[in-house]
């Protein structure tokens, strides 16, 4: 037997399983391909019903007391020893209204329902896109519904404006509102013009701002050179026209840990690019050098240097290694999310076999060492290793 809140737990599963499927029909109103929507209610066998007579009276209770959406349909049995009785036999719902009203999300599938149409009538080309964004048009004030739509239309209406994003004159796009609702312009914009561009600035015929570089120059005859600066933040075209011929050039995860590196003679020291290492490829003198990664222990720090390789097939790394993990094994975090990359071809054969442990957390879970926890007096010594 199915009670009204087994059908809602049911109802609930199938919406958020179906809800971008209801949302695309109920545009062409075609909605014969997934409704009705029909629940057997599982009416009891006469034994069954002795042997649980109050448990089917409360069942049948519970379905007369019922005043939710959809259609009830009830059917008689004959019972030998029950007599003649009246049971609630099954619920069918016509159309996606009447399940979301069930768990209390009519509201909300109101306003997707009445955005979505809305679009789609001015570019009928997010059809297909849009339903991939259902909690966006639900859940959306209309502030900033607004606010997406009218910076979609003026990109529309200037592809090609080769503005920065802040200079787009659409009231509230800032950088914050930017960072969380780029991926969304970027997708309905190309849906629109129908191209597979994935690149925000490409697609919206944006200006990107520069890709800073920070680097330090640890070196006082190089830092001569530059007239004595030594702690440079500069676009990465900038960076690649330095006059330098660095030896040694350290590359690191962390920006803290490259403040305090002290002076090394013939070299350079790069922080915090993260999973930007593509903009190594651009920076000729770096080819020159020996290079050598330094990043923290965890999945990521290893998917960065497998990119970094990329670029530079020779770069070594520093204090990633399994000696140095478990030298500081009382200091281990968790990393929050891991990298989702199951295999990197440009490790080495230990440093694949340390990623894959940490990834199938053979160590603990999610094992992460920082480098900055590293003792500062061990690494310092390590870096210099590299000089003799």
């Amino acid at each position: 037997m199915k009670f009204p809140d087994d059908i809602r737990d049911i109802i609930r599963r199938k919406y958020q399983s179906k809800h971008r499927e209801w949302l695309k029909i109920s545009v062409s109103e075609d909605l014969q391909t997934l409704w009705p929507l029909e629940f057997n209610l599982d009416i009891p066998t006469e034994k069954d019903a002795l042997q649980q007579q109050e448990g089917v009276k409360a069942w049948i209770t519970a379905w007369r007391s019922w005043r939710g959406s959809g259609a009830l349909v009830w059917t008689e049995r004959h019972w030998r020893s029950l007599g003649v009785q009246s049971v609630p036999q099954e619920l069918i719902l016509n159309e996606p209204s009447d399940a979301v009203s069930w768990i209390g999300e009519a509201e909300a599938w109101s306003h997707a329902v009445e955005r979505y149409k809305t679009l789609v009538q001015r570019w009928p080309a997010l059809i297909d896109i849009l339903p991939k964004y259902y909690n966006v048009l639900a859940n959306s004030d209309d502030v900033n519904f607004l606010r997406i739509t009218e910076m979609v239309s003026w990109i529309c209406a200037n592809p090609n404006s080769d503005l920065y994003p802040r200079q787009i004159p659409v009231a509230g796009v800032d950088s914050k509102w930017l960072e969380s609702h780029k991926g969304l312009v970027c997708d309905l914009v190309s849906a629109i013009q129908g191209t597979n561009e994935r690149d925000f600035f490409t697609v919206c015929g944006l200006k990107p701002p520069p890709q800073l570089i920070r680097m330090r120059i640890i070196d006082p005859e190089i830092r001569n050179q530059l007239g004595g600066l030594g702690d440079i933040c500069t676009p990465r075209e900038e960076a690649a026209n330095l006059d330098i011929k660095p030896t040694y050039v350290f590359i690191v995860e962390n920006l803290q840990t490259g403040l305090a590196f002290e002076d090394l003679p013939g070299s350079v020291v790069i922080m915090a690019l993260g999973y930007g290492v593509d903009v190594l490829e651009r920076i000729s003198w770096l080819h020159h050098a020996r290079c050598i990664y330094w990043g923290d222990i965890d999945t990521h720090g290893f998917a960065i240097l497998n990119r970094a390789r990329t670029y530079l097939p020779s770069l070594e790394t520093a204090l990633m290694d399994k000696q140095t993990l478990f030298a500081y094994k009382d200091l281990w975090v968790q990393e929050k999310e891991q990298s989702a990359s199951t295999e990197l071809p440009l490790l080495a054969n230990e440093e694949r076999e340390i990623f894959l442990s940490l990834k199938n957390n053979v160590w603990g879970q999610q094992v992460r060492l920082e480098q900055e926890r590293i003792c500062w007096d061990a690494a310092w010594k390590a870096i210099k290793e590299f000089l003799k």
